[in-house]
């Protein structure tokens, strides 16, 4: 087995201090990716592509002209985010075929800094799922447990870092998207405040809630990796034209000055796993060690919050997705009689189960007569959560939960009902619906899975954020455990 890759940092250093080039790092990340096929993280390797970048990039280096400490890197994005000349599916049939005109706004930024692209990862088709089984190229594998779901939907992302072929990786977030299956996998997985980073370019599923951002092996990776992806972008209009501090500066390893809230909702809720909350608690104690003070705080409306994020995701889906008609691209039905009968047979054909019925949830949540009973309260209710967070950092910086409510579940274990999978993202939702940022770190295992602490911030503190994560992981080491290598 080709050995896995290190940490971005680790790469990075190596890269500066010439003990590798850019091609041999690629190289290997391509052969770990390959030799880990069986476990359907990637959906398309750019091989030959990616290798001649690490040459440009090795040319770069030797006349002192490399464009960022990180030039050279190989990292992976997930299948919904379009790159010039390659193929993006969404895992779904019906954008097979479909090749990008253009860069996104963040491939964009991962190319100015010289980070090289080796391949697209695997995921819940349109982002729609909590496990990675709802994809065109069949369900991608917890490498803790290949029987296991790496969690969704950017679980193929969350695999790739956790199985060593790249350092790390780009997911979205949705409604837990990037840090359910952050926990599934026993890496780090931050969600930035929505408009943090440039949307421009993904493929959208809920368009007031999804949002880019990284999965890797430490916190101190992310803050690397979200230095780079961060920034306001003119095309997306709900881009922040916010500075970006300096994030790696942040992790200093104090949390003396800050207060760290325990959310009686999150931890007394029903359905947790009792090995999942002692995990998380003894995080938490850890964090009080090294100085921070914990107080309980109350979010009163979380109770409401699967079903208005149900709600409201859904009706943006089921907007978003019209456009895939079979006539402005992607898939098109052959053996037509009528536009009628194309549309009807392209969608039939096109879509699978899962996307099928979020449309159809979406479509009956706007329909008339239904749009106030239904869309109206949602979005009033999502006021009412936002401002029970803004209530609670009133009185601390930090908010302290279980990512998940359990480990890693088998996969085709909940297949059959999509109610209880959709239960999977109950600790996670609500942070999408109030749009401030949250990251999943591994703090412990309980019956033999990685779990996750989840931390959460106000909007447009990532660098709190990743400081109070960083101060964990410099007390811990979960972090530091990989899984067994595939046989």
């Amino acid at each position: 087995m080709v050995e896995r890759l290190g940490t971005l940092r680790e790469l990075r250093d190596a890269l500066a201090a010439r003990a590798i080039s850019s091609q041999q790092l690629v190289a290997q990340a391509l052969e770990r990716a390959v030799a880990g096929k069986s476990l359907h993280h990637y959906v398309g390797l750019r091989s030959k592509a990616a290798l001649a970048e690490a040459a440009a990039t090795d040319a770069r280096r030797a006349s002192g002209a490399a464009r960022s400490p990180l030039d050279g890197v190989p990292i992976a994005i997930k299948d919904n985010m379009v790159q010039r000349g390659e193929a993006t599916t969404c895992a779904s049939r019906i954008l097979e075929g479909f090749v990008s005109p253009y860069d996104s706004g963040v491939v964009e930024k991962l190319a100015a800094a010289g980070l090289i692209v080796i391949g697209r990862t695997n995921m819940d088709e349109f982002a729609m799922g909590s496990s990675t089984e709802h994809s065109i190229y069949g369900s991608a594998h917890n490498p803790w447990d290949l029987e296991r779901t790496p969690g969704g939907s950017s679980g193929g992302s969350a695999g790739a870092v956790a199985f060593g072929s790249v350092p790390a990786a780009l997911g979205s977030d949705t409604g837990g998207s990037i840090r359910q299956p952050a926990a599934c996998c026993g890496v780090v997985g931050l969600k930035p405040t929505y408009g943090r980073v440039s949307r421009w370019g993904l493929v959208a599923f809920a368009s007031s809630l999804d949002q880019i951002g990284p999965l890797a092996r430490t916190t101190e990776d992310c803050a690397l990796l979200l230095q780079v992806i961060a920034g306001h972008d003119r095309r997306d209009s709900t881009s922040l034209p916010e500075p970006v501090p300096d994030y790696t500066a942040a992790l200093t390893g104090d949390v003396s000055d800050l207060v760290i809230g325990i959310p009686v909702e999150y931890f007394n809720a029903e359905g947790v796993d009792p090995e999942v909350l002692r995990c998380v608690r003894t995080a938490v104690v850890e964090l009080e060690k090294a100085g921070a003070k914990t107080r309980e705080v109350s979010l009163p409306h979380l109770r409401y919050a699967i079903a208005t994020y149900y709600l409201l995701a859904t009706a943006e889906a089921s907007s978003n997705l019209a456009r895939y008609d079979g006539v402005r691209y992607g898939r098109r039905a052959q053996d037509v009689r009528d536009l009628h009968e194309l549309y009807r047979k392209t969608r039939s054909e096109g879509f699978g189960a899962e996307v099928k019925r979020r449309i159809l949830l979406g479509t009956f949540v706007l329909s008339s007569g239904y749009y106030d009973a239904y869309y109206r309260k949602a979005q009033q209710v999502r006021t009412l959560l936002r401002r029970d967070f803004e209530e609670a950092f009133r009185s601390c910086n930090i908010i302290a939960t279980p990512t998940a409510p359990e480990v890693a579940f088998r996969l085709g274990e909940k297949s059959d009902d999509p109610l209880t999978m959709y239960l999977s993202d109950v600790y996670t939702v609500s942070v999408n619906l109030a749009g401030i940022p949250g990251i999943s770190l591994p703090c412990g295992f309980a019956h033999g899975m990685p779990v996750g602490l989840q931390l959460l911030g106000r909007a447009l503190e990532e660098a709190v954020l990743l400081r109070t994560a960083d101060a964990y992981q410099r007390r811990s080491d979960w972090h530091t455990r990989t899984p067994p290598e595939v046989a």
